[in-house]
């Protein structure tokens, strides 16, 4: 079975703003364009940038990135915001600038909703999953040295394979008779608002967190987050692990990018400043290296 830790399209499916990135950029390497994401305030904020104004037409690329989006079918994400611009060096606090000024930042946005899943669709699919995956597992075979136990051996699996194939059979269609029943009683209506309602309580948290970090020191918070990274570093294999390890210097860099001329460490977050970014670059490379 694949290893799903490093199945990006699994990761991708679940959300993961890092491997939705990776596909995007994959899927749009042909035509010149690459991404960079940020999930914020319930939307998904997705910056294209290229190095010329025709590889950014508005009808096309759009288009291209909501089939591509539809394909992955991202858990919780259904409102996308496509912004694109020329590219450039400069890359520190994209969102900020172009939240400021998207006159000047900008030469397009348009925001997208993606459909919603079929619930049904959805169980169906991961229930012949499941049975794609089990139907794979091979069994050791014995052989008896006698012809008529060989004969008799085979006969007993073919029934048990009808057998096994009838009570699949019957387990699909209990499931679905549940479901059928769960609709007509209300009580699938009932578990959606409460997987709703458990993912607001948790958009709370993080927005409170979120909240809390805001008042601490920008160097501060830049360091910690550094240290982070460069202890996950030393554990980290897979090409998701090392995208995340990257994000967090590019933000550790952004952060330091932020603090004041006239705080005591100043000429140290300058340096700083340059080198996460350098760091963060590092563990790109490593996230494509592990990608083979």
């Amino acid at each position: 079975m694949v290893n799903k830790i490093n199945d990006i399209a699994w990761q991708a499916r679940q959300g993961s703003v890092a491997a939705i990135i990776q596909v995007l950029n994959e899927k749009l390497a042909n035509s010149g364009v690459r991404t960079r994401a940020v999930f914020d305030d319930g939307v998904l904020q997705l910056l294209c940038e290229a190095s010329t104004v025709d590889k950014l037409e508005q009808s096309t690329l759009v288009k291209q990135i909501q089939q591509i989006l539809k394909s992955i079918a991202p858990r919780n994400i259904r409102r996308v915001n496509i912004n694109s611009r020329i590219v450039r060096e400069q890359q520190l606090l994209w969102l900020e600038e172009i939240t400021r000024d998207p006159e000047n930042q900008l030469l397009w946005s348009e925001e997208i909703i993606l459909e919603t899943p079929n619930y049904f669709q959805e169980l169906i699919k991961k229930f012949r999953e499941q049975k794609s995956e089990s139907a794979k597992l091979i069994l050791p075979k014995f052989q008896s040295s006698r012809p008529k136990a060989i004969t008799n051996n085979k006969l007993k699996n073919s029934a048990w394979g009808r057998l096994s194939l009838a009570l699949s059979l019957c387990l699909f269609l209990l499931l679905l008779g549940w479901l059928v029943y769960a609709v007509v009683n209300g009580k699938l209506k009932n578990l959606a608002v409460s997987g709703i309602s458990n993912s607001q309580n948790r958009t709370t948290e993080s927005f409170i967190q979120s909240a809390s970090t805001q008042t601490e020191d920008a160097f501060t918070q830049a360091v910690r987050i550094a240290n982070q990274a460069s202890a996950d570093g030393k554990t980290a294999k897979t090409s998701i692990q090392w995208l995340e390890i990257a994000a967090d210097w590019q933000r550790a860099s952004d952060l330091m990018s932020q603090v004041p001329p006239n705080h005591s460490r100043y000429q140290e977050a300058q340096i700083r400043t340059k080198l996460y970014q350098q760091y963060s670059k590092e563990a790109q490379k490593e996230a494509q290296k592990s990608k083979y």
